[in-house]
């Protein structure tokens, strides 16, 4: 069962489904049954909704909380909000020699939901899903769900996957959030924001 209350916590496996917006309205099906089992993590942030999304949906600002693990930054293009921003970086993940990877902003409806996609590996063969999913909390809270997931090319890419990718992210993504919170709330933990002039 997923934690109720504030900090990082981590969801149990999701079936195969058709997304939902925070309303409850249905949303785009994310084609799950192709892609591997995905990674959730989530955390609570005492900020408004509009506020948590307005920082996320400008991909320059992801560096600043994923940077323990996510590096050498740079975006694929100037204007770095909304649908169409995208950045290129590495992925501090041990053993890989094909570490870089790159994302673009496929679907941003504010406030409640951005879904990134985008390619890493060998030759950029790895698909990667991410969906960033924002609903009201109680007193004026937001709660942020991060689901990230990759549909493996090759069997040497669902091997690196079953000899600990998925458990490595699963935990930087976790601190990921935690740092989130804490930018957003005390404005404090902040790593660099990526600028233009390093894209």
């Amino acid at each position: 069962m997923r934690a109720k209350h504030g900090g990082a916590s981590v969801r149990p496996r999701m079936a195969p489904r058709r997304a939902r917006h925070a309303n409850g309205r249905p949303g785009r099906p994310l084609h799950w049954r192709s892609l591997v089992d995905p990674v959730t993590v989530s955390t609570v942030i005492s900020a408004p909704r509009e506020q948590v999304f307005d920082y996320l949906q400008d991909i320059a600002n992801h560096s600043e909380f994923t940077d323990h693990y996510l590096v050498d930054w740079h975006l694929t293009r100037i204007d770095s909000v909304g649908r169409g921003a995208g950045a290129r970086f590495r992925a501090k993940i041990p053993g890989n020699r094909f570490s870089w990877a790159d994302v673009t902003f496929v679907e941003v409806e504010r406030p409640h939901r951005i879904v990134e996609v985008g390619r890493t590996g060998k030759n950029n063969r790895i698909r990667i899903v991410g969906v960033y999913e924002l609903s009201p909390g109680v007193s004026g809270t937001t709660r942020v769900h991060f689901t990230v997931q990759t549909r493996p090319h090759t069997l040497s890419d669902r091997l690196m996957e079953a000899l600990g990718a998925r458990s490595w992210t699963r935990r930087k993504a976790k601190r990921a959030m935690r740092r989130l919170r804490t930018i957003i709330e005390r404005n404090e933990g902040r790593g660099r924001r990526v600028t233009v002039a390093e894209g």
